[in-house]
């Protein structure tokens, strides 16, 4: 029975429920009297139920999709503004016990490299990762108790956060490990992290048995509840996602709208991101093999329709997409995008040798930082390496909160502008820092309070000349 209040995997993604909830769908995507009454609900910028934005994601309708088009991009701006946050991921080690048929870091893979980093190696990748101008990191590795245990990971974090490097810092560090316990919940917590970050690959029960045929991974209730155990140790900050072409993409997106309800059900706090990651070209892995791959197309209207559904939570798109559809999507309510990114184990310090491959899949956008910066700010979006909330205890549903009320871009514009400079100064080529230096200057003004932007305009002073880290 379904009730996004369990605390159950098969009782809060339901798959009755969402079957019937696909069967609803199409019984209603052609009543477009119906459509355009969801369409409005949209507008209150409340979000969907995940049988509204079912039928959202149903209907076929060409001038109803550019409605929802048009509603994701002015509720992104709503709540996030033109702000684009930046990361990079950084893979800690490729030893996997998992057998997972969609990733060639499973256990039977014999001929990919495989590769852990020593904490003198994290100290040379983050250093050169500082040295592009990254604040933020998402850090991943395989699930192995014996070569990646928590312990390891604590290990690697703290080694992160200690390091500095000219003015270069990692400044917050979110994680994207197995599913584990409260208690390692808790160490995570306590070594400062911030969000946490598990795909759930897909909703789809006996779809992620039979793509997880050995190891920890194979227990489904255990992973899907893991963002409960996550919240019982005091991460208020989770990031879920699938991984599209794994199953039917409709059954995806209601299951992870359903998570999301439950998050919001039991905690009060939904998601702080969701991200949308495709099946792509890897070591021994050819997406052709899924058959349930999407297009480009479709992979926009799910996009549209997650911004719309679930205003307020950060969306995600990674190096996986190529610059012409990550172009289509920040559009559509993208919020967060990597930049300069490597899949293999390190790759930042010095390139990995070709027959020592050690990715995880194969990146799409290979354009540097500065690259992606200049595209950004080109596009009239604002490049922010922010990470103030996390920092002063903006997190959870004093996040949620003021995300929800609007009251977040008081902060978040001033610093989002802030870290930019920094960026410009300490990182940034001559065109890059022209035209940002520029954008600052017009963004400056679209400050509404004056005071904020009086303090905001002096920090960017201070910046100039070798001040560091302000923060609303």
């Amino acid at each position: 029975m379904y009730n996004p209040k369990s605390m159950k995997a098969e009782e809060f993604i339901s798959h009755d429920e969402i079957m019937d909830t696909l069967k609803f769908a199409d019984e209603k995507k052609d009543d477009l009297e119906y459509v355009d009454s969801i369409i409005e609900k949209a507008r209150l910028r409340k979000g969907l139920t995940h049988r509204e934005a079912s039928v959202l994601l149903a209907c076929e309708d060409e001038d109803r999709i550019n409605e929802v088009y048009k509603l994701a991009e002015q509720i992104k701006k709503d709540f996030y503004g033109n702000r684009i946050v930046m990361f990079a991921p950084l893979y800690l080690s490729n030893y996997c016990v998992n057998g997972c048929l969609y990733c060639p870091y499973h256990l039977k893979n014999k001929h990919i490299a495989r590769k852990k980093l020593t904490q003198e190696e994290i100290v040379k990748e983050v250093t050169a990762l500082q040295d592009m101008g990254h604040k933020r990191l998402a850090i991943e590795a395989g699930e192995d108790p014996v070569n990646n245990p928590i312990e390891y990971i604590l290990e690697c974090i703290n080694t992160i956060y200690s390091i500095k490097h000219k003015n270069g810092a990692i400044r917050r560090v979110n994680v994207n490990i197995a599913a584990t316990t409260v208690e390692n919940y808790r160490r995570l917590k306590e070594a400062g992290i911030g969000t946490y970050i598990l795909f759930q690959e897909t909703y789809h029960k006996q779809s992620y048995e039979r793509l997880h045929p050995t190891g920890p991974k194979h227990n489904y209730a255990y992973h899907t509840e893991a963002m409960d155990r996550a919240m019982e140790g005091g991460i208020d900050d989770v990031g879920l996602g699938v991984l599209f072409g794994l199953e039917l993409y409709r059954y995806e997106f209601a299951g992870l709208l359903m998570h999301a309800e439950h998050l919001e059900a039991v905690h009060g706090v939904g998601p702080h991101t969701i991200s949308v990651p495709r099946v792509k070209r890897a070591d021994d892995i050819d997406p052709d093999e899924f058959d349930n791959g999407i297009s480009d197309d479709i992979f926009a209207k799910i996009c549209a329709c997650i911004r719309v559904s679930v205003p307020y939570t950060g969306m995600i798109i990674s190096t996986r997409e190529s610059k012409a559809v990550r172009e289509k999507v920040i559009r559509l309510g993208v919020s967060q995008i990597s930049g300069a990114s490597k899949t293999s184990v390190g790759g930042y310090y010095e390139p990995e040798p070709e027959e020592d491959n050690s990715a995880q899949f194969d990146v799409s956008d290979n354009r540097t930082l500065d690259e992606v910066v200049l595209w950004l700010m080109n596009m009239g979006y604002i490049p922010s390496f922010c990470t103030a909330c996390y920092r002063e205890g903006r997190t959870g549903d004093r996040f949620m909160s003021l995300c929800k009320s609007g009251q977040i871009q008081n902060c978040c514009h001033p610093n989002a502008l802030i870290t930019l400079k920094e960026y410009l100064v300490d990182y940034a080529s001559d065109k890059t820092r022209e035209v940002g230096e520029r954008l600052i200057a017009d963004e400056l003004k679209n400050i509404p309070n004056e005071k904020a932007r009086a303090v905001c305009g002096d920090y960017i002073g201070k910046i100039e000349h070798g001040a560091r880290d302000f923060r609303f």
